[in-house]
């Protein structure tokens, strides 16, 4: 097969996101092809040996490595600006191969509480059944990340923007910080997406993704990408990939790759929409509060303006009257659906305390900003206009 990307740094995104990492086989065929194989075969004993010495370059095995995903990472890790990329299954295999690969027992882990409630579990929950120490700080307290940090400490975790409350971190500060410990710091970058924050410019030794949300957004496949420097994946991450097996489907890795050449189309209109929902919320006086990462009133808003060159396609607002009022209001919604996913070309809302946040208990969900009457919206391609007549006959009752 021959590797059809040009390699070019200087390219645009857009560029990247149609062109980078492209593998044509002898056929010649414009759109990436789909191998659905579980395994290849070798020309000799030698060579297969060479395959797994990794001495001959290759594909083995569709647990190891296969020709559609590898595509799927290459294009990615140009579009990050990362020497590496690997896929996983799902968003939540990649954080935790992310934080599980680089530590041993006796290590100490420190993340922000702000968490979504998955990526919270197997910091709290998960690391210590293994040895490793965990500690859960205000992401937005500098001095706090320093306070917390042991001789032992290995690694960082953080959100940013958060799930659901969309609270934000100055990574370039965690990041100095870590790189003066030693630390290793992991940021899941879901909600600002690849578009609109780069944390690996910004300092951090991993990046991971849920590329269900919006690289696929679509609503189809589930699948995680984790992203670094060549030395950090090939260190841990891929021995822990290829031997625990959370493989991405190349099915999957087919469907994101023709979904990567329309994210920047679909983000910025999404982004767009986002920006005159929340505008017409903010107008509201009955809704007590409205988190919007495009809001200058914004309580990290100068972070925002240094560390994000867009605004998220997230809303996340307060209805006064907690849950009764909560379930009230998106149950009267038509157009707007009830459903946990986010990023999707259909706008969605949920209610977090009841959902993804439900495991925790209301004193753990107040100190994250989860309140009943908290829902996180997820805006989609619908017409804006559409989406905020649908809000005001539900808010309205």
């Amino acid at each position: 097969m021959a590797n059809d990307a040009t390699g070019a740094t200087a390219l645009h995104p857009e560029t990247l996101l149609v062109h980078a990492g492209t593998l044509r086989s002898q056929y010649g065929e414009t759109s990436e092809a789909l191998f659905l194989t579980q395994g290849h075969v070798y020309d000799s004993a030698e060579q297969a040996e060479g395959r797994f010495l990794n001495t001959d370059p290759g594909f083995q095995y569709g647990r190891l490595s296969n020709p559609t995903v590898a595509m799927l990472e290459q294009r990615m890790a140009a579009f990050e600006g990362a020497e590496a990329c690997r896929a996983t299954a799902t968003g939540m295999a990649a954080v935790t191969a992310a934080v599980m690969a680089p530590v041993r027992a006796g290590d100490h882990v420190v993340a922000a509480r702000a968490l979504f409630g998955s990526c919270r579990y197997v910091i709290e929950d998960h690391l210590p059944r293994y040895g490793v120490e965990s500690t859960l700080v205000d992401g937005t307290d500098l001095a706090a990340w320093r306070a917390a940090i042991k001789p032992n400490t290995k690694l960082f975790f953080l959100e940013s923007p958060a799930n659901p409350t969309l609270e934000v971190i100055d990574i370039a500060a965690v990041a100095a910080i870590a790189k003066e410990a030693g630390v290793i710091l992991v940021v899941d970058n879901v909600f600002a997406t690849p578009l609109y924050q780069r944390p690996l410019a910004l300092g951090a030794d991993l990046v991971v993704y849920s590329a269900t949300k919006h690289i696929d957004g679509q609503g189809r496949c589930l699948g995680g990408l984790i992203l670094g420097s060549k030395a950090l994946i090939e260190a841990d991450i891929q021995t822990y990939l290829r031997q625990t097996g959370p493989a991405l489907s190349p099915f999957n890795a087919w469907v994101m790759l023709k979904s990567l050449e329309t994210l920047p189309l679909r983000i910025r209109q999404q982004a767009q929409n986002a920006t005159a929902v929340a505008r017409w919320l903010k107008d509201r006086k009955d809704l007590p509060h409205v988190a919007f990462i495009g809001d200058p009133d914004h309580p990290q808003a100068e972070i925002i303006a240094r560390q994000m060159s867009g605004p998220s396609t997230l809303i996340a607002f307060e209805v006064a009257g907690g849950k009764d009022a909560a379930y009230r209001f998106l149950n009267r919604l038509k157009l707007i659906r009830i459903s946990n996913n986010l990023g999707d070309a259909k706008s969605l809302i949920v209610h977090p305390a009841t959902t993804t946040h439900q495991r925790f208990t209301p004193e753990v969900r107040a100190s994250m900003g989860v309140g009943d009457g908290l829902v996180r919206l997820s805006i989609g391609l619908e017409h804006a206009d559409d989406l905020i007549a649908d809000l005001r006959q539900a808010l309205d009752g």
